[in-house]
């Protein structure tokens, strides 16, 4: 039997969704046109100046050969630029690739390729890894519009653009790229109205309004942020843009800036902890801060208990991912847990609990989670075999996550997929181990997480040639250029075999076994 979330609440908040993610904001800016609506490090927008900044935004990209059905990336840290450019795809019916700047070439090229993107932009002013990126791409750094210091790359002219559907629920507003369990790019195709009803959702439960300033240093590359940006212009409330972390600068704004709602994952508040520590603070100021939650990895419990006496709110945990736009469940504000639950399904959501065989399980057994709703993604770009493996014919998505209800309230077990999560984001052992055995001396290899306060690192086991002189430092430098910084292995572990059943399969759990009981590094 499926496990259905309060249905009371969801006409409200469907009630006046509007058809596209760039709608979002038009309310606002009749009615409230000087109130801020974006802010970055030295500059903001009022609320009609981002209308008038995202339509200039949207007839440059015209201008550029950008139709609707497009693909473009954008290669950029959180910033103005990169919020104006998002909403000006929306504008012009393109579908938006936030990519991070962090992700090594050889990851952008990938994105780029599967997703045969019309043209490339790069925030050169705000980062100096985009600056990277745009020389090595050949990108013209121009004005976009309002925009300046954009790198634009060169019209890729074998791009076709997909149908444009009226349909909030069939338009794509913006593919998210994962790396799949195979190493391959996955592209996650969100629809205007998933991320509508998401950011709806979540507006609604936090009772978010426009006196709200919420602080968004989680990627827009990423689902949460790009769904925080939109629930925030949805709530003509004011998005603060954070270009990369820092536990001094979020101690100081949350002390000086109004910040009411702040979203992290785990290594995020364990950062500031660690931050007010070595400087000596007594006590870190609370400001107006109303609002702090948690997700994207487990959460240890004494992190959250330090981080509740801390700030003097209850640190309320979530579960989301990014086929889901992200929300599916949340600890209510209003009802603050002291364990590791993550709350109940979010307004709309349906959940079951499956064997892997997909056989029914009694309540409060384990088993893999399956969700249906509004927020489920349309399916995997170009992957149709791989969406039918994840969706089936009655709408159900397979998480993949092995979960379990006690009551109404949801809890998180483990994984059935391989996937680690180290600050909030996905890695794909697959994805790694394809790097490290491009190597001429590695002869295999596996990858496996590993928990630390209350996150996961990355550990790499290597089997090295016989009589290869390589070294761990070696094998780092060889695979860094080549991964973003949060794939990089923290440790790899050289061992003269790896252990293997008869048919040679590596027998992972082993390797993570001896990380448990090895001695503290």
């Amino acid at each position: 039997m499926a496990e259905l979330s309060e249905a009371s609440d969801l006409a409200e908040i469907s009630a006046g969704l509007p058809r596209r993610i760039h709608e979002v904001y038009g309310r606002h800016a009749l009615e409230f046109p000087d109130r801020i609506a974006l802010i970055e490090d030295g500059a903001s927008l009022s609320y009609r100046e981002l209308d008038r900044w995202v339509t200039g935004t949207a007839e440059a990209l015209r201008s550029l050969g950008i139709r609707a059905g497009d693909r473009i990336m954008i290669v950029s840290e959180n910033c103005i630029a990169l919020a104006v450019t998002l909403l000006a795809a929306s504008r012009i019916d393109a579908w938006a690739i936030v990519a991070n700047p962090r992700l090594s070439a050889r990851e952008l090229d990938q994105i780029r390729d599967h997703s045969g993107a019309r043209r490339m932009f790069f925030t050169a002013e705000v980062s100096k890894e985009a600056a990277a990126h745009a020389s090595r791409s050949d990108a013209e750094i121009r004005w976009l519009g309002p925009l300046k210091q954009i790198g634009v790359s060169k019209l890729n002219e074998g791009a076709f653009p997909e149908p444009v559907e009226a349909e909030a629920a069939k338009q794509i507003a913006v593919l998210i790229y994962t790396s799949g369990t195979t190493g391959t790019p996955k592209g996650v195709m969100l629809t205007h109205d998933n991320l509508l009803i998401s950011a709806s959702t979540t507006a609604h439960f936090r009772k978010m309004d426009a006196s709200d300033k919420i602080y968004i240093v989680l990627p827009i590359s990423h689902i949460v942020g790009i769904s925080l940006l939109i629930m925030t212009l949805m709530s003509g409330a004011t998005v603060r843009l954070v270009s990369k972390y820092d536990p001094a600068a979020l101690a100081k704004a949350i002390a000086e800036e109004g910040i009411t709602i702040l979203n992290g994952v785990p290594a995020t508040y364990q950062r500031l902890l660690e931050y007010k520590a070595v400087t000596g603070l007594a006590q870190l100021e609370r400001g107006a801060l109303r609002l702090i939650a948690v997700a994207g990895a487990p959460l240890d419990l004494e992190l959250k208990s330090r981080v509740e006496r801390e700030f003097g709110l209850p640190l309320s945990n979530g579960y989301g991912i990014t086929e889901c736009s992200p929300g599916i469940s949340g600890v209510r504000f209003d009802a603050p847990r002291a364990d590791q639950a993550v709350g109940t399904l979010l307004p709309g959501v349906e959940a079951r609990i499956r064997t892997v065989d997909g056989m029914p399980l009694a309540k409060g057994e384990v088993g893999e989670l399956h969700v249906r709703g509004r927020n489920v993604m349309r399916g995997y770009y170009r992957a149709p075999e791989l969406t039918a493996k994840v969706i089936d014919r009655e709408g159900w998505f397979n998480t993949g996550d092995l979960a379990r209800f006690e009551g109404d309230c949801l809890y998180i077990v483990g994984r059935t997929k391989e996937m680690i999560i180290r600050s909030g984001f996905n890695v794909y052992p697959a994805e790694v181990e394809a790097v490290l055995s491009s190597h001429k001396d590695v002869v295999q290899c596996a990858v496996v997480g590993r928990a630390v306060d209350g996150n996961e690192e990355v550990v790499a086991f290597v089997q090295l040639l016989h009589g290869s002189a390589m070294k761990s430092a070696d094998l780092m430098a060889f695979i860094n250029p080549q991964l973003t910084s949060y794939k990089r292995p923290s440790e790899i572990i050289l061992l003269d075999a790896l252990p293997a059943t008869s048919t040679g399969k590596i027998l992972k759990h082993k390797l993570a076994e001896s990380l448990q009981i090895a001695q503290p590094r």
